[in-house]
């Protein structure tokens, strides 16, 4: 049995599909069973954070998404080690490397939870994904509303990693050997812009897009309106700092599951529909 938290993201539900066509006995935790939308063969279960022993027994493994554990990590941990738990596989982020700004929210939060299943005595491998693809959906109500899209940093450099890939390589690394104690850095095959993004998705929907430069200031609450200020503070601050630089880019996704990584073009062809109307 493999243990799915965050099973309703994007790289959650991917990786069910996934375990569930390998024919992979697995439990995928969402908070609403009901409108979770996974597949039949699936066992969906309630995350009870509150309530971890049940969610774990009779499993070895686990994907570990942070944001799903609810603020109880450790106590997640030790209930998954209690109830035979053997390997987690933890979905990271490629902000901790040498160098990095270790104040950022996003690296306090990762480097974090990397210390804490360090220190529960399971085996573990990290994933550590640069950009998104998935991030270009913060555009998709103004795309949705019209054919210019108003952002931030329109020569930003990134090579945005397909949510597929990532959940690819997860798959690999909780039903092979050898990924114990592993870190996997994962990125797309390719640099691009958000003007470049922009374009591949109009080229997916059939319209001519335009991207609008804006002011930071401007554009964070239109892109960011959930978001804490000082999480949206620490990701402007990474941005900027990505204009007309090259982006990390690795072949961690071919070397790992035989393929290549997805270009953006292919992610925007494959997400076209949650850009139109």
């Amino acid at each position: 049995m493999i243990v799915v938290t965050g099973a309703t993201g994007n790289v959650g539900r991917a990786l069910v599909a996934r375990l569930v066509a390998d024919g992979q006995a697995v439990r995928a935790l969402t908070r609403d069973p009901e409108t979770a939308g996974l597949p039949d063969k699936a066992e969906v279960v309630t995350f009870r954070p509150q309530d971890p022993a049940p969610l774990f027994t009779g499993a070895s493994k686990v994907f570990l998404y942070v944001q799903a554990a609810g603020g109880r990590l450790p106590e997640l941990l030790a209930a998954a080690r209690t109830a035979g738990v053997r390997h987690v596989v933890l979905l990271s982020s490629g902000i901790i490397q040498e160098g990095a700004d270790e104040t950022h929210p996003i690296h306090v939060m990762h480097a974090t939870a990397e210390r804490q299943i360090r220190d529960s005595g399971l085996a573990w491998t990290f994933l550590r994904p640069n950009a998104f693809a998935a991030n270009a959906l913060q555009w998709a109500p103004q795309i949705r509303a019209g054919d210019t899209v108003r952002g931030v940093f329109a020569g930003m450099l990134t090579a945005p990693v397909h949510e597929d890939d990532i959940a690819a390589v997860a798959e690999r690394a909780l039903l092979d050997g050898g990924h114990e104690g592993a870190v996997h850095r994962l990125t797309g095959p390719a640099a691009t812009t958000n003007t470049d993004q922009i374009a591949a998705i109009g080229r997916a929907v059939g319209r001519e897009l335009t991207f609008v430069e804006v002011p930071p200031e401007e554009a964070a609450p239109l892109l960011f309106p959930q978001s804490p200020p000082e999480l949206v503070q620490g990701l402007l601050k990474s941005f900027a700092a990505t204009v007309g630089v090259p982006p990390e880019i690795t072949a961690t996704v071919e070397e790992i599951t035989g393929s290549p990584a997805r270009a953006f073009g292919q992610w925007a062809a494959d997400h076209a529909a949650d850009f139109r109307p």
